[in-house]
């Protein structure tokens, strides 16, 4: 990977915790942008997606609209 891993999260989010979880347990470096703690996090998240939801996660440029339902697409993307 060029660059750690984007998470945009919210502390409630169980698919956030769940994806920061598995990327710290498979020592996949990652940034944890947290929507509730800085405005701007948001306001890109819609202009990545044009929606507000989280988990949105962005690796290499690639963006993905929650975890679990793209797990495998992330994980073959990580294994390069």
């Amino acid at each position: 990977m060029n660059e750690p891993v984007k998470i945009y999260t919210i502390p409630t989010c169980s698919d956030c915790n769940y994806a920061k979880r598995y990327f710290t347990e498979n020592n996949v470096p990652y940034e944890d942008l947290n929507c509730a703690e800085n405005p701007a996090y948001p306001e890109e998240v819609w202009k990545l997606t044009g929606k507000q939801v989280v988990p949105t996660i962005v690796i290499n440029g690639e963006v993905f609209v929650g975890f679990a339902e793209n797990l495998t697409d992330i994980q073959k993307l990580l294994q390069g």
